[in-house]
Parts: structure tokens; C-alpha cells; sequence
């Protein structure tokens, strides 16, 4: 009883004012409903698939919604060779035309840190990988990459670099030398931001909870670092959504550390996973969304995890369908006047361990 008052005491005021919402009569709180018709909502959108597939996606999924605004394309790097961490064979360039097609979207990139990033590579073999880029060893496949985004119109892209990394599933994690894995971090920022014509902003996401290692621990700095974010799936079996607040390194730790590094926040991948259709998960994932505001959130959405392309959780997609429907990304939840402001390989692999 005394973590959930502490819980509620540290979410603060506006968690409060959305569960009160979200409690009908005769419900408990947090237990059911929607997030409040006036809430600001923060850009959002979906991993629905990479290329052009995934561009038609996310087009189809705000017809699904009414009209919404998915403001957010994610898409993936493919880590399987250094040209595809460089962004070559075509795959970002229906990411750009759509991301050109308006002003007010913005383009999430998922980039890994490393070539093979999937091989299952020993710990030692990964600490020797981290070092050398550390050293500077990659430095021209990013700054390869940062040209081809300036190049292709899209300067502004958010980068998740290496994310996951306190996972055990890629080669680009942090566990085998958090200190070269930092340093590497930094170099690879640096690489980037030195091409002309550059805005991006680099998104360091970790994946809820401590896994191999407290993530804090892998954190490179505020100077590069514009944007803490986080991974967060309905998992492990049976775990509460209170648990996944307060767990160590879980979502309350997220958000007080990107307030003390004066950090905006994120979600780039979240959903169902371990507890089957979990509408309670839902509303309330939507409800925490919606209390702390971040940059942009982006539902991961195939089976196990989505709300619409998944027929396995209709009471979620219900959940989903009714929160956001007709909803204009940093308006009033329902206005139509909408603000001007402003590798499914990939995730799949960590799912499997």
C-alpha cells in the first residue's frame, strides 16, 4: 500500500486528473474509460512495417481512426550489414517523401549502433565491437547516413540510436562495456551533427526496467542526448501496471529523470505482449500518455502487440479506436483544427528471447 501511495504522490496532479476521468461510477481508478476529451495530446503514431508497406500503413490506420493524425512514421535501419545501418537500398526514401508531404510530421528512425546487430555475438566479441567505435572505427557509416537524410529532405528526423541497449538481444548494447558503449554514443552524435544542413535529434531509448543493466548506467550526457525515451510492453506475465510505474528503472524513474536532465520524453515502441487483450494495460498506457506529455508515442501495431493490424486483442483495439479516434496531435482531443507547429525484424528478434 505505501508504493501506490507513493506512486500516486510522485505522478503528480495531472495522473490524478486523468484517473478521476478514467473512473466511472462504481469503477476503480485507473480501472477503465478513456483519457479525457481535453487532453493536449502528444504526436503520435505507429510501427505498422518498413518501407513503402509501412508508409501505407500508417495512411490506413488513420482511416481506421477516423480521420486521426499519425504524425509519427517509425521505421528501422536494418542492422544486417554497415550499408543498411547507412540507410542505402531505398527504404528510407518513401519515409522521406511522406515526411516532406507535411510540415508538421516527424520521421522516428530506429538506428542501430552496429553491423550484425542481431547475430547473437558473446559479450566479449561486443565489448571489442564497442571499443573500436569508441575509437572511431565507424565513424564514416554515420556520417554516410546523416548526408543521405540531409539528402533526401528530411534533416530533422528523430534518431533512436542503439536502442534497447540495457537488452541482452543486440550488438549494440551496453552491458558488456557501458563506458565504451558512452563514449561510442558520443562519437557517433559528434559524426552526425558535423554534416551540414543537420537538425536532427538523437532519442535515447532504453527498454523498460533494469534487464542487464540499470540503464542510468549506459546514459552518454545531456550534451547528446535531446530526448529520453523508453520501450514499454505489457510484460512480464501477470505484471501490473503499477509495477511496470514503479519498478525499478521503469516508467515513473523515466520521467523523473528526463525532469532532472530537462529532457523531453518518449515512447517509441509500446503495446500488448505477455498478458494477452489487456484493455485495463491500454487505458491506462493511454492515461499515463496523456498525464505526462511526451514528444510523440508510436504503438508498435502486429501481433502480439497492436491494436489494429492484430485481431488477437479487440478489446484493446476498442480500448485504442475510442481513445484516439478523429484525434489532432497537439490540439484538443476531437478539434479539426489540427496544429501546424511544428525492422519489424528488429523488434520481433528481442521478443523471441
Amino acid at each position: 500500500m505505501a508504493d501506490r501511495r507513493l506512486w500516486w504522490a510522485r505522478t503528480g496532479a495531472a495522473m490524478a486528473a486523468v484517473a478521476l476521468t478514467l473512473s466511472g461510477p462504481g469503477r476503480t481508478a485507473l480501472g477503465s474509460g478513456t483519457p479525457p476529451a481535453d487532453a493536449r495530446a502528444p504526436l503520435m503514431g505507429a510501427f505498422t512495417d518498413s518501407g513503402a508497406a509501412g508508409v501505407r500503413g500508417i495512411a490506413a490506420l488513420e482511416k481506421w481512426l477516423g480521420g486521426a493524425e499519425m504524425r509519427v512514421g517509425r521505421t528501422y535501419l536494418p542492422g544486417d550489414s554497415w550499408s543498411g545501418v547507412e540507410g542505402a537500398g531505398g527504404q528510407l526514401v518513401p519515409w522521406a517523401a511522406w515526411r516532406r508531404a507535411r510540415t508538421d510530421r516527424l520521421l522516428v528512425l530506429n538506428v542501430p549502433m552496429q553491423a550484425n546487430n542481431e547475430g547473437g555475438l558473446t559479450d566479449a566479441r561486443v565489448r571489442d565491437l564497442l571499443r573500436a567505435g569508441a575509437r572511431g572505427a565507424n565513424d564514416a557509416h554515420f556520417t554516410r547516413l546523416a548526408r543521405r537524410l540531409v539528402r533526401l529532405g528530411v534533416p530533422d528526423a528523430v534518431i533512436v540510436l542503439g536502442w534497447e541497449m540495457n537488452g541482452t538481444t543486440y550488438t549494440s548494447r551496453c552491458a558488456p562495456d557501458p563506458v565504451g558503449w558512452r563514449t561510442y554514443w558520443r562519437r557517433i552524435v559528434a559524426a552526425m551533427r558535423a554534416v551540414p544542413g543537420q537538425r536532427f535529434r538523437f532519442d535515447f531509448a532504453p527498454d523498460r526496467g533494469r534487464d542487464a543493466i540499470a540503464w542510468t548506467a549506459c546514459y552518454p550526457g545531456d550534451a547528446t542526448v535531446d530526448i529520453v525515451g523508453m520501450d514499454s510492453y505489457d510484460q512480464p506475465p501477470g505484471e501490473s501496471f503499477h509495477d511496470e510505474v514503479t519498478e525499478p528503472y521503469g516508467l515513473q524513474a523515466q520521467v523523473d529523470f528526463a525532469a532532472r536532465h530537462r529532457k523531453a520524453t518518449s515512447y517509441p515502441e509500446w503495446g500488448l505482449f505477455r498478458n494477452g487483450d489487456d484493455p485495463r494495460y491500454m487505458r491506462l498506457m493511454l492515461a499515463w500518455i496523456a498525464a505526462h506529455k511526451p514528444l510523440y508515442q508510436s504503438i508498435t501495431d502486429y501481433c502480439p502487440h497492436g491494436v489494429w493490424q492484430c485481431r488477437a486483442n479487440p478489446e484493446s483495439s476498442a480500448v485504442y479506436r475510442a481513445a484516439l479516434s478523429g484525434r489532432r496531435a497537439g490540439t484538443r482531443a476531437g478539434s479539426r483544427a489540427g496544429s501546424r507547429a511544428g525492422s519489424r525484424a528488429g523488434v520481433a528478434a528481442r521478443h523471441r528471447r
